[in-house]
């Protein structure tokens, strides 16, 4: 059997498709390539709309999930044909799919894919819907890689928090033997680059701050800032999870942005960012040695040297210190994700997510033709 499981990834930035190929062969998984697919801007802007209700919202989720489903064969086959890999040594694709709605106060998280058709278009078992069955079992459904995060970068000599900085942000606190904070925990610390982004499109027309050049410009407006820290996602306790519902332009216009500097406003936001990223740790992760980055974040550099700034105690770095690249830590983790299903292993942490126990996450698409499984 093969031990080759393909890893696929598009998160809240809405900025593409990443992927890779991931060998379970030996004790610890090896990264074996990996391929970025950007969205067109088409498919970018009909998932933004169905971030927020609107018309005939059935037919057009159905419609994007099918277009995200060849989008995501495409960026299958593409890696897979610049490794060399044939598709039949591939046991299994993992994909997250594309979050539209994320209400597990209400029982339910929507991500949009189609794994039928994706395994359809492929020939690859598909493995898809991993977060459903945490929050059936009472759990946030997210976030879901702190249980990859505590397999791969836990170390019983080194207290490390992992900081995922996405279009939302989340951190894994991984605690040494010797760490006062016990057991691993992860969970949501609030916006990553989604805020970000939103505010330099509105105002660049572009679709991220390149290096956070725009927001070094500005400066921080501290009553802005204090604001925005004031907000009632932050003073929850974990296991909390946010997304687009929350943080969004409605979000933004509550905060009465648009009578302030536009750049001085996105000096705040990435700001904002950093000190609520800064004041999670703290209160929830003591004081780690080590705070290792990933996420499409990390090419921030200017958010790098906020959160730097605000944890001066812990190393900062990015996973890349540790030999995975930081821009594909989640789709290694789908990748592991989807693996452990097939070996009817449980996915999920329940002192991260809040379920009730372990559980078998995510829905499976066998390959066919029939006999293939």
């Amino acid at each position: 059997m093969s031990h080759l499981v393909v890893g696929l990834m598009s998160g809240t930035s809405l900025d593409g498709v990443d992927a890779a190929v991931v060998d379970f062969s030996a004790s610890a998984p090896r990264l074996v390539g990996t391929h970025f697919v950007a969205y067109p801007a088409q498919l970018r802007a009909d998932v933004l709309a169905l971030n927020t209700a609107g018309d005939n919202e059935l037919d057009r989720a159905r419609r994007v999930g099918l277009e995200l489903a060849r989008l995501y064969a495409h960026a299958t086959l593409q890696l897979l044909g610049g490794l060399n890999i044939a598709a039949h040594d591939v046991e299994a694709i993992g994909c997250h799919g594309q979050t539209v709605r994320h209400r597990p106060d209400a029982g339910y998280t929507v991500q949009l894919g189609d794994g039928a058709m994706l395994a359809e278009a492929t020939g690859i078992c598909v493995v898809a819907d991993f977060r459903s069955r945490d929050i059936a079992a009472g759990g946030q459904g997210a976030p879901l890689v702190p249980a990859f995060h505590q397999a791969i970068f836990g170390d019983a000599r080194i207290h490390r928090v992992i900081a995922n900085l996405g279009g939302i942000a989340n951190i894994t606190n991984l605690p040494s033997s010797e760490s006062t904070n016990a057991s691993p925990i992860g969970f949501d610390t609030g916006p990553g680059n989604l805020l970000l982004d939103l505010w330099v499109e509105l105002h660049r027309g572009r679709t991220r701050d390149d290096g956070g050049a725009w927001a070094a410009s500005g400066a921080v407006d501290q009553a802005l800032l204090d604001r925005m820290m004031s907000d009632d996602f932050l003073s929850r306790p974990p296991p909390r999870s946010t997304g687009r519902d929350h943080f969004n332009a409605r979000w933004l216009a509550q905060m009465g942005v648009e009578s302030r500097d536009a750049a001085d406003v996105q000096a705040t936001l990435a700001e904002f960012t950093a000190q609520s990223l800064a004041q999670a740790i703290r209160i929830w992760c003591g004081a780690p040695r080590e705070v290792l980055l990933c996420g499409g974040g990390v090419h921030n550099d200017d958010l790098v040297k906020r959160i730097t700034s605000a944890l001066p105690a812990a190393r900062v770095a990015s996973t890349a210190s540790l030999g995975i690249d930081p821009d594909y830590v989640e789709a290694c983790a789908f990748a592991w994700l989807a693996w452990r299903a097939l070996h009817h292993l449980p996915g999920n942490l329940p002192a991260v997510t809040g379920a009730r126990g372990a559980r078998v996450l995510g829905a499976i698409y066998p390959a066919g033709p029939v006999g293939r499984t």
